[in-house]
């Protein structure tokens, strides 16, 4: 397990050293512009994110209250519970990089906040996740009462979010990958290809001309 969470932080020091080369050449940003680029950027996503998973959240605590609410038993009540604490759960995540901040704030920690705001924010993610499956199985018990038809919600919310959070995002950053690996790989060959440095001029022309002398011998 050590092995693995050791190979895991050199992979993401790799990355995080391309992209701030590649930043640095294409955008021309110093470290503090592309760490201060990226926090803008969390927070507009975390301000798309938190109206959602909050109201989703405060729905779910006032379902108990409902007349409705004495339709779930056993099974239906264990799904209600998950998937409140997910929501919950939820808005902790995506709320934890405000808090955050204002602790840092002036620390001049700002590599540390994006690198964390992002675990929060794939956290929050995934939480949200589970309590959208939950959602929609208890929608479901409660106007069906039928428990496959419960399941078949959750599973069918299950492959909707992993084909448009998981499997979209991960095909697209595999044929980025794989693009970026061909030019570099014809980038070496174009190299290895080119005359060697500091090669004498009109050494083409001189071995021409030993030709021509040869072939009049």
């Amino acid at each position: 397990m050590r092995s693995l969470r050791r190979a895991w932080q050199r992979r993401h020091v790799a990355l995080d050293e391309q992209e701030r080369l590649w930043d640095e050449h294409a955008r021309g940003e110093t470290e503090t512009q592309r760490l201060d680029r990226n926090w803008t950027v969390l927070v507009q996503e975390l301000r798309v994110l938190q109206t959602g998973v909050q109201i989703l959240a405060g729905f779910l605590l006032i379902v108990p209250f409902q007349s409705r609410f004495d339709v779930l038993h056993g099974a239906g009540v264990a799904v209600y519970l998950a998937t409140v604490g997910a929501a919950l759960l939820a808005v902790a995540f995506l709320l934890a990089p405000i808090a955050e901040h204002r602790v840092l704030f002036r620390h001049h920690s700002m590599h540390r906040l994006v690198a964390t705001t992002h675990r929060d924010a794939m956290s929050g993610l995934a939480c949200l996740a589970v309590a959208l499956g939950g959602a929609a199985a208890i929608v479901v018990l409660a106007t069906t009462e039928s428990a496959w038809g419960a399941g078949l919600a959750a599973l069918l919310v299950a492959l909707v979010l992993g084909r448009l959070w998981l499997w979209i995002p991960l095909r697209t950053l595999a044929e980025a990958t794989e693009r970026a690996e061909r030019a570099e790989r014809k980038e070496r060959t174009e190299r290895k290809g080119a005359p060697a440095d500091g090669a004498p001029e009109g050494s083409d022309a001189e071995r021409a001309d030993a030709e021509r002398s040869d072939a009049e011998d």
